[in-house]
């Protein structure tokens, strides 16, 4: 990231300096902190609805498109996008029922919620205030609804859930919500689901969704499907012993000595004039 080198450079630590994360380790330690998230929100008490799960991860994905974890560490930044979810989605948690599912002491609960409500604000702001995301959960549910009444091919279409959420979880981990939109996201379930069982479901797609005659259409949104499915084949989490390694590079980067977030008013949300943006991960 070239905004903290730049941000190192009065502490005299060089660019080539091995303190600092390269690229491909920023990325792997953000797999490892969002599925951590998704595990946090699993377990979450009470039940955490789908929702709000993947209104979480999506600000976890956004706010790092811009932003290094080198800065700002994704441990406390993972926290305050599953507790502004909570807020925006309306799952009514009070702030000391949130604290509660983390394994931490009292005083380590309470050290926490203070650093999500310092860091609210700025996960707002760097969300460009842009807080409603479109799941594919309703979408899905959409598509089973329009299975069972437009679509008598199929007998029970119940038979496709529990893949196709397997899918949908699966496919939450990579990029694909950042590139695709829900509805697409929910019918490549559906098909993929189909698919695994065997069933043929291309009628539906050609004549329920008619989609027969617009070719071209027809012929982005199988593309659009076979990178999704591909996303998924390619994705890997990083192993235990790479995440260990990697955690301890990323403490020095946010020790007393080197740490980056000197400037209260970052801390609190503010930018300055002087800002220096994180490449953008698009444009990598």
């Amino acid at each position: 990231s070239r905004r903290v080198r730049l941000r190192f450079a009065p502490l005299k630590v060089q660019q080539s300096d091995p303190v600092l994360l390269e690229p491909h380790e920023e990325l792997a330690i953000c797999k490892y902190y969002e599925k951590r998230l998704l595990d946090f929100c699993a377990v979450f008490k009470p039940a955490m609805p789908r929702s709000v799960v993947g209104t979480a991860c999506m600000y976890f994905k956004r706010f790092y498109l811009n932003n290094s974890v080198m800065e700002y560490h994704p441990r406390i930044i993972m926290l305050t996008c599953a507790f502004l979810a909570c807020k925006v989605d309306e799952f009514n948690v009070s702030s000391a029922q949130f604290v509660g599912n983390l394994r931490e002491s009292p005083l380590g609960q309470e050290k926490a919620l203070e650093q999500i409500l310092e860091y609210e604000l700025l996960l707002i702001q760097q969300l460009n205030f842009h807080l409603i995301v479109h799941n594919p959960y309703r979408p899905f549910e959409g598509f089973l609804i329009d299975l069972k009444t437009r679509y008598p091919m199929l007998e029970n279409p119940e038979v496709l859930r529990k893949t196709a959420d397997d899918f949908l979880s699966r496919v939450a981990l990579t990029d694909a919500y950042l590139l695709f939109t829900p509805s697409q996201i929910a019918l490549t379930a559906i098909l993929s689901s189909g698919s695994r069982a065997g069933i043929n479901m291309e009628s539906y797609l050609s004549e329920s969704l008619m989609l027969k005659e617009n070719r071209t259409s027809l012929a982005k949104l199988l593309d659009g499907m076979k990178c999704m499915k591909n996303l998924i084949k390619k994705y890997e989490l990083p192993r235990p012993e790479e995440v260990a390694a990697l955690k301890q590079k990323l403490e020095k980067c946010h020790s007393s000595e080197l740490s980056l977030n000197t400037n209260p008013k970052k801390r609190k949300g503010y930018e300055d004039d002087d800002y220096v943006a994180k490449k953008s991960k698009m444009d990598e």
